[in-house]
């Protein structure tokens, strides 16, 4: 797939051909996604195995997953790194082969070389207006998580400094436990 010239309705990007990059809807146009390097993979990786776990019963964690939002009034569709969902918004039982059709709680995005934080706190916000109650943007080479929330500043934790917020009971994670177990630290 190449990046589209013409304005597309949501449907129109849905029916454009498979292709082995993602591409997400941004104003009418399929934007191919940032290609992720060793860092971004690995740190995604380890995200997905520890979230995983913490969500078993409670919810899905999934990696590139589209999501069908409104942004500016028109139809949005990124592909956050991670996505996790609760069963409360989609069901357990929900099995379709099809983009997110419901808000996440949280959209992850890891900042790739080429990509800088500025660029990718604009989405984090515009995440947040979609409906989206959580986004948290990871810098690997600070070895930081920012994340921001609908009614407040966002956050910046380090090191031991752990995640808290009641949105994620009884997930216990700190920027060093994820830095570490990805063989950063």
């Amino acid at each position: 797939m190449v990046a589209s010239t013409k304005y597309l309705t949501l449907q129109e990007f849905f029916e454009l051909p498979e292709s082995d990059r993602p591409y997400e809807l941004i104003n009418g146009q399929a934007i191919p996604k940032m290609s992720p390097k060793f860092f971004h993979s690995r740190l995604q990786k380890t995200l997905l195995l520890l979230l995983d776990r913490w969500a078993k019963n409670r919810g899905r964690v999934e990696p590139e997953w589209a999501v069908v939002l409104k942004r500016n009034g028109v139809d949005w569709v990124p592909v956050p790194d991670l996505t996790y969902i609760s069963f409360e918004r989609l069901s357990v039982d929900w099995m379709l082969d099809e983009a997110c059709p419901v808000e996440p709680e949280l959209a992850i995005e890891i900042i790739s070389p080429g990509q800088n934080f500025g660029d990718l706190a604009e989405k984090a916000t515009d995440y947040l207006k979609a409906g989206v109650s959580r986004v948290w943007l990871i810098d690997t080479q600070a070895k930081s998580i920012t994340i921001f929330y609908p009614n407040t500043l966002p956050q910046t934790i380090r090191g031991t400094t752990p995640i808290a917020d009641d949105l994620f009971p009884e997930l216990e994670l700190t920027p060093q436990q994820i830095f570490q177990q990805a063989g950063f630290v």
